[in-house]
This record gives structure tokens, C-alpha cells and sequence, in this order.
């Protein structure tokens, strides 16, 4: 809290009535009959000083709550009088926010003694905040006789609070029925649809709220000013001469960007309001007052109020003019442009557009506009190559398939999917016991038969010869057979290659059913690439075409291939149609493997870059479109 002591002497000014001297009807006359705060503040000081004995001189400090600067507000016992030596008292009052008592001794004039006196203050507080302070001196008195005064002056501040409360609630009440003028005015604008219509209903409530002779509400368009709505007027064609005049002095109020009112007001600034003098010289208006609406920096229209001559405008109803205009000038404007055709939202959203691009601003934006059209006059003469882009799969050109010879047992596991093998080398192992117990049941039986066939020899027993030799030459074929299946046992790789599945090394002891794909087995030498096409592309597939393949697991190297065949079978998966085209690779390297997926991009010819970026679309709408057409 600051205090400003610069106007306790010879600072207050007029107030507009003598020195509060004489008896006390008449001081308290003056206090009753009291119609400015500052004439309320001088005569209750001089009341308050009469009423404490020894009372020699008093001051009133008021200002912003809690905040300052405190300035003086009465002086007593006159404006003239010097009450510097009152401040630091008012100011150690208003610092600690309570009452206290001072003692204070004046210089003695023409050689007299000094004069010792007491400095009395007390705050003025209202509902907590310090709105000032008031600090007589008094002079002469006993300890009682200044408890008293401190009694008195406590007492008296309650005055000065209900002056403050009274003020405050004035305040209120008007900020209040500004702000429902306010509200019922906006609210107009918002019942409404259509603009025309909440345009009349708001010049219309506002007529009548503000007691107007006229209400008159415009908006630029196009760089002109046009009238849009008059209060009780619903068609205004026929007064072109009205509608001109009134137009001129919104003009002022929106090129100005300031409310311009017409007589100006004592402490207005200075504006041009020749529009305005005209209007009330034509048409006999008293007081006229046109506000921009909408921002000050960018006024979207004007509104201009004519009060007839016996009504009295005041600053209150200015500003609350202006905060009409503020909050409901964006809302109609707003409507106004929704009202309006598509086709002429459409061309000015396009004239704005050419605007910023071709006036005199907006330096990014044409610069932007100059590189858009360097790159469409580029995309549109320049060629490219065109390719046609497809998922791939890498297979190898021969893939063999290792079956189980028989049905078995799986003893033992050498290799697994990924591994590399050489031709011969042993893939894994079928459990052979029962074979090796059957080659030696054979074998033995074959043994007793050959014995017995001997016997049948010595004996010359010819017939039974010939059956014993059926029977040797039986057990001899299910003992080659048996070790022909023992042979097998041993699984081998058909071929030098990597291993593409089979992973037996946790089914040991599992059994296979003869004819069961164990391993499959494709070559590292060559290999084929499966592009799946779109549809829409495979028309332009050829056998000879060359690309390249990227691969994710290899992104530093391309290779090319060439297409080799075109399969006439469409096929659908994962919601999209393809077709099944093979390519050679034309470049093999040891670290590309069976199965690995890739993107392959295959040259078709060169197009216009224009064409390669957009026909994917206008394929896609001109089939949309054709679907569509009746």
C-alpha cells in the first residue's frame, strides 16, 4: 500500500460550498443534504472534529483497496490547510491495519514553547480490505479525555464505512443491470437461426432497452458498408437518402476503429464526425453514438443508436454500447456469412485466397505458391521410370522333399531348418532294432531251409527239391528286403543345399508313418522369385520385364531379376486379389535363403511423373464414378 501526501496542502480543490464553520445545524444540514462523496467526506470531518474536544486539525485519506496510492479527500479545518505532519500517523495506520495513538510535538511560532499533542488513527476498513484512513490531532487533553476521542473516532469511521458500502453496492447494481442489458441483448442474436431475423430482434430490443429513436445495424462487405437491419423496419428499400446518411456515419466509427459520438463528450478524444453532424442535421436526431463491432483492430460493422434531443447520454450508457457492439457484433457476423450461398462462401474463400496470394503481404505464402507451381510444372513435363511394386517371395528353383522309407522310429536328429548340407551327408537316423531282429530271423530261416533242401538232394527226393528251393529263394527275398529297408534307415541329403524344415531334434523316439515328409531340401545355386501383382497392375506384366528385389534382412543390396512366367490364376488372400508371376534372379549371393520375403519393383516403361503419382487414384474414382452412373 502506498500514500500520497503530494495534496494535503492546498490540493483538494473546490468543492463547490464554504469551509464546514458554524453552529452544528448547520454542519449537520450539510452532512444529510451532502450529494458528492467529497462533500459527504468534509462535512462529516467536521462533525467528527467537533465533536472531540482539543480537536485542532483532521484528515481523510482514501483510495484503491488494498492497494493505493492514498490520497486526501478532506481536510479540516479547511482545503487550505497544512496536514503534512498528519501522514506519517495515517500511514503507520494503514501499514499495520488498526488503530493507534501517536504522541507529536510541534515547533513553537515567535519564540513560544513547543505544543505537545496526540495524532489519532484508525483505518477504514470494508469487508476486510482498507479502503484509507482518518487521523485528527488533538491537543491538550487527558488520558481520558483522549480515550474518549479514540471512542468517538472509532465510532465515526462507521460513517465513512457505509458511505464506502453504499458506493460499492451503486457500483454493483449498475455493473449488474449492464451486464443483463448486456445478456438479453446478445441472447437476441442467439434465438434466431437466421440472421435477418436475429438482426431485427436485436436493433429492435435494443431500441427499445436504450429508448432510441433509431437503431441501425451494418456490416462490411466486400470493402463497403451496407445496412443490413433498422429497428422497427422490417423493409428499408425506400429510404435510400436515410440509408446513405446513416452508412457515412457507421463509415466514421469503422475507419476511425473508435466509437464516435455526436455531441462529443467533454473529455472525448478528437474524431471526425461529419457523417454524424449531417444525420442529425437532416433528420433532427439529438445525440448519436456509432460503435465499431466486433475488435477495435478489425471491425467487422458499425452500430449507430440516435436518441432524440431531450435524452441525456451519459458515460455509462456509452460503455455499455460499446460492450454490446464487442459481444454481439462477432455472433451476427457469424450468422450473416453462414446465411449466405454456398457458391458465394465457395468465391470468397477463393478471392481470399488469390488475395493473400497476389497482394502486397504474405511473402511465405506466395513463396509457397511459387514452389507448388515449379513442382507441378515439373511433375507434369518430367518423365520417370514406372515401376510396378508387389510383394515377393524367394524360393529356391529345385525343392526336394525327404520322406520316412518306412514307419519307424526317429532315433536320432543330425540337422536342422536353416542348416547347410552336402550331398550324401547323413539328415538323421530311423530306430533299426526290429529291422536287424527281422534280417536276423531271415537269415536263420533261410540257413534251415537250405539244410533241408541238402537233405531232400541226398535223398534224390526231386518234388521236394523244388519246394525247398521256392521256399530258400522266399526267405533269401525278405532278407534282401529287410536290408534294403535297413540301408534306408539312414537318411541322406538328396543334394548339396540348406535345409528349409524339418526340425526333428525334439521328436526323438517319435514315430513316422512311411511316405511322411521328414525334410525338405531346396539348392543355394538358384533361385526363383514368387511376385504376387495386384490386378490392377498385371496388365502391364510381360515375360522379359526386369527389376530389382530388396529384401528387409539385406536393405544394402538390390538384386535384379526377370520375369520368367505369368500364371492366368488370380488368387485372394488377406483381403486383396493378386496373380502369381515367377522371376529369375539374375544375380545370387551367398546370403539370400529359401523363403526370405522382400518388395520387388519391376520396370515397365517411362511415364509422366504426374501420371505415376496420380493414376492409382483416378483409376480408383473413374471405377467409382462408372459404378455410381446410372
Amino acid at each position: 500500500m502506498t500514500l500520497n501526501t503530494t495534496d494535503v496542502h492546498g490540493g483538494l480543490g473546490p468543492t463547490g460550498a464554504p469551509p464546514l464553520k458554524g453552529d452544528a445545524g448547520e454542519m449537520w444540514r450539510r452532512f444529510a443534504e451532502a450529494s458528492t462523496p467529497r462533500a459527504f467526506y468534509e462535512s462529516w470531518l467536521a462533525l467528527q472534529c467537533r465533536m472531540v474536544q482539543g480537536a485542532h486539525c483532521g484528515l481523510v485519506l482514501l483510495g484503491p483497496p488494498d492497494r493505493g496510492p492514498f490520497t486526501p479527500v478532506a481536510v479540516w479545518p479547511d482545503a487550505g490547510f497544512d496536514a503534512n505532519h498528519l501522514a506519517q500517523a495515517a500511514e503507520q495506520a494503514l501499514k499495520e491495519r488498526r488503530g493507534l495513538l501517536a504522541e507529536h510535538q510541534s515547533p513553537g511560532r515567535n519564540g513560544s514553547p513547543p505544543r505537545r499533542s496526540a495524532h489519532i488513527a484508525y483505518p477504514v476498513s470494508v469487508l476486510g480490505k482498507v479502503h484509507g484512513a482518518v487521523v485528527l490531532e488533538v491537543a491538550g487533553q487527558t488520558d481520558e479525555g483522549i480515550q474518549e476521542a479514540m471512542r468517538l473516532l472509532h465510532w465515526g469511521t462507521g460513517w465513512l464505512e457505509a458511505m464506502l458500502l453504499r458506493a460499492d453496492a451503486r457500483a454493483a447494481a449498475e455493473t449488474n443491470d449492464r451486464l443483463r442489458k448486456v445478456l438479453d441483448s446478445v441472447a437476441d442474436t442467439l434465438d434466431h437461426d437466421r440472421f435477418q431475423a436475429a438482426a431485427m430482434a436485436f436493433v429492435t430490443r435494443l431500441a427499445t432497452m436504450l429508448e432510441c429513436e433509431r437503431v441501425s445495424l451494418g456490416f462490411v462487405n466486400r470493402g463497403r458498408l451496407r445496412i443490413r437491419a433498422l429497428s422497427h423496419s422490417a423493409e428499408f428499400g425506400e429510404r435510400a437518402n436515410l440509408v446513405r446518411t446513416v452508412e457515412a456515419a457507421m463509415e466514421e466509427a469503422v475507419d476511425q476503429q473508435a466509437m464516435v459520438v455526436h455531441p462529443p463528450q467533454p473529455d472525448a478524444l478528437p474524431l471526425v464526425t461529419i457523417g454524424h453532424e449531417t444525420l442529425a442535421r437532416q433528420y433532427g436526431a439529438g445525440t448519436i453514438c456509432s460503435a465499431p463491432l466486433g475488435p477495435d483492430n478489425a471491425p467487422c460493422g458499425a452500430l449507430t443508436l440516435e436518441f432524440p434531443p431531450s435524452k441525456h447520454l451519459d458515460a455509462h450508457t456509452v460503455e455499455l454500447i460499446r460492450t454490446i457492439a464487442a459481444l454481439a457484433g462477432p455472433i451476427l457476423n457469424t450468422k450473416r456469412r453462414e446465411d449466405r450461398p454456398l457458391l458465394v462462401k465457395a468465391g470468397e474463400k477463393a478471392a481470399g485466397a488469390m488475395g493473400s496470394l497476389f497482394g502486397a503481404s504474405h511473402l511465405a505464402l506466395k513463396f509457397g505458391g511459387l514452389l507448388l507451381c515449379i513442382l507441378a510444372a515439373v511433375l507434369w513435363f518430367a518423365e520417370g521410370m514406372y515401376r510396378v511394386k508387389a510383394p515377393t517371395v524367394l524360393e529356391g528353383l529345385v525343392q526336394r522333399s525327404v520322406c520316412a522309407p518306412f514307419s519307424g522310429y526317429i532315433a536320432q536328429a543330425a540337422v536342422r531348418p536353416g542348416d547347410i548340407v552336402q550331398a550324401g551327408s547323413v539328415l538323421c537316423l530311423l530306430d533299426d532294432r526290429d529291422l536287424r531282429l527281422e534280417q536276423a530271423k531271415w537269415a536263420a530261416q533261410r540257413e534251415q531251409l537250405m539244410k533241408e533242401h541238402r537233405g531232400a538232394m541226398a535223398k534224390f527226393d526231386l518234388p521236394q527239391v523244388r519246394i525247398m528251393e521256392a521256399k530258400v529263394n522266399q526267405a533269401q527275398a525278405e532278407l534282401a528286403l529287410v536290408e534294403e529297408q535297413l540301408a534306408r534307415a539312414r537318411i541322406t541329403a538328396p543334394f548339396t543345399g540348406v535345409v528349409m524344415s524339418g526340425d526333428l531334434s525334439q521328436s526323438l523316439g517319435a514315430p513316422v508313418e512311411r511316405g511322411q515328409v521328414l525334410f525338405e531340401v531346396a539348392p543355394l545355386e538358384s533361385y526363383r522369385v514368387i511376385v504376387e501383382v495386384d490386378e490392377r497392375d498385371i496388365g502391364d506384366i510381360e515375360v522379359g520385364q526386369e527389376g530389382r528385389l530388396a529384401l528387409p534382412s539385406l536393405p544394402d543390396e538390390l538384386f535384379p531379376l526377370a520375369i520368367s512366367t505369368v500364371t492366368p490364376v488370380l488368387t485372394a488372400r488377406e483381403g486383396r486379389n493378386y496373380f502369381r508371376v515367377e522371376a529369375r534372379v539374375l544375380k545370387v549371393s551367398g546370403r539370400l535363403r529359401p523363403g526370405m520375403e522382400g518388395v520387388g519393383k519391376i520396370d515397365i516403361g517411362r511415364r509422366r511423373l504426374i501420371w505415376i503419382w496420380t493414376h492409382e487414384m483416378v483409376y480408383w474414382a473413374r471405377l467409382k464414378l462408372w459404378a455410381l452412373l446410372p
